[in-house]
């Protein structure tokens, strides 16, 4: 099977010819390694480095998360991006200038270099303050029109050429609810906001998951084969199963579903802890759940996991990138990934993988043993 035929069989259900080893890259491995190259990307340095170390690809670009209302201007709705690199920290500010009012956004991150690109941006101010404007933001809100259809056609085909069989686009889309939403009015407000203003909650959740349904069937009709969904600031460390069910469960499953009846996986990440949710990842459906990390960066074990949610989701993960891959000997790599892949292997529904993106200073001697050990013991 090509990369691509196995993770598509594992992504349907099916049990392919052995586990995919899908390893997720992003900037900032992607710029210790090839540090002559002063940019990077998510489709084509990661098919590269697919291609030099034999691994399978789900290509998880950042091109597409935004929103067409936060990429171009049109009539009554002009977007302005501005931004600033100073003392180790890069700036950005987001105005949206309409008839009726100007909605202002900042934030930052630390600044290293090619690799910061795949950081994620800190919210220190927030686009929405008060119910004013966010029903005033809803209704000047531009839908879709086909100069966005088309821009989003023109990525994907670029990307698709790339990748070819090496892999799946799985890029993060406008997605999830409860992230987006938090976006908009800061995490903290919008973690009190249903029990200050339910009603106030439900019309700006209804809007989101609305304007996310029209959205990611179109990166799939675009031949996306996955979308990704930001699903971690509602995880289990900050949100217990009730508030999940009834205040996120409703408006993430309306969007997941939608991804899916246009024919598109759906990959929900999960920083870490999501072991009391469960139950809600279950009735959620997605088609995978990332990442299981275990003990001390998540609450999961792959073996609970699994026997509680495998029979219906993808799993992907779980060797530890952070202490583990960096520190271990090639030797030890090797023995823990063989034990991984014999806990994730049967039934299929398990790509194998690291717990969250590889990271830099990660010596090649691990990563190279860790691919070679799961491939081995995950065929079929």
């Amino acid at each position: 099977m090509t990369s691509r035929e196995r993770l598509l069989t594992t992504l349907r259900g099916g049990i392919a010819d052995r586990v995919p080893v899908a390893l997720f890259v992003q900037e900032e491995y992607l710029a210790y390694y090839y540090p002559q190259k002063a940019q990077v990307d998510r489709v084509i340095d990661a098919t590269e480095l697919a291609n030099e170390l034999d691994f399978d690809l789900m290509a998880k670009h950042r091109a597409l998360e935004l929103p067409h209302w936060f990429r171009r201007s049109r009539p009554g709705w002009e977007v302005r991006h501005t931004s600033a690199t100073a003392d180790g920290i890069e700036r950005r500010q987001l105005e949206i200038v309409t008839p009726k009012h100007t909605f202002a956004k900042e934030e930052a991150r630390p600044y290293t270099g090619a690799g910061s690109a795949g950081a994620t941006f800190a919210q220190t101010k927030p686009l929405l303050k008060s119910r004013e404007e966010i029903e005033s933001f809803f209704e000047m809100l531009p839908p879709l029109n086909d100069d966005d259809r088309r821009e989003i056609r023109e990525i994907v085909a670029g990307w698709k050429q790339v990748i070819g069989a090496r892999g799946v686009l799985a890029p993060w889309g406008f997605a999830g609810v409860f992230n987006f939403a938090a976006e908009l009015i800061g995490m903290d407000n919008l973690y009190v906001a249903p029990y200050e203003d339910e009603e106030q909650y439900r019309f700006l959740m209804e809007r989101v998951t609305e304007a996310m349904c029209a959205y990611n069937p179109v990166l799939v009709e675009a031949g996306c084969d996955c979308v990704g969904v930001q699903g971690h600031m509602a995880g289990g460390m900050t949100t217990g199963s009730d508030y999940f069910r009834q205040f996120v469960l409703p408006y993430e499953k309306q969007m997941l579903d939608a991804i899916h009846a246009a024919g598109g996986f759906s990959v929900y990440h999960n920083c870490g802890f999501a072991r009391s949710l469960y139950g809600n990842y279950r009735e959620l459906g997605m088609t995978v759940w990332e990442t299981v990390s275990e003990p001390p960066r998540g609450d999961n074990h792959l073996a609970e996991a699994k026997a509680v949610l495998g029979d219906k989701l993808c799993l992907l993960g779980n060797l530890d990138q952070v202490d583990f891959l960096k520190r271990a000997t090639p030797h030890e790599v090797a023995a823990r990934a063989r034990e991984i892949v014999a806990v994730g292997k049967p039934g299929g529904r398990y790509i194998f993988s690291a717990s969250d993106f590889l990271e830099k200073s990660t010596p090649r001697e691990n990563v190279i043993a860790m691919i070679a050990a799961a491939k081995e013991a995950g065929a079929y």
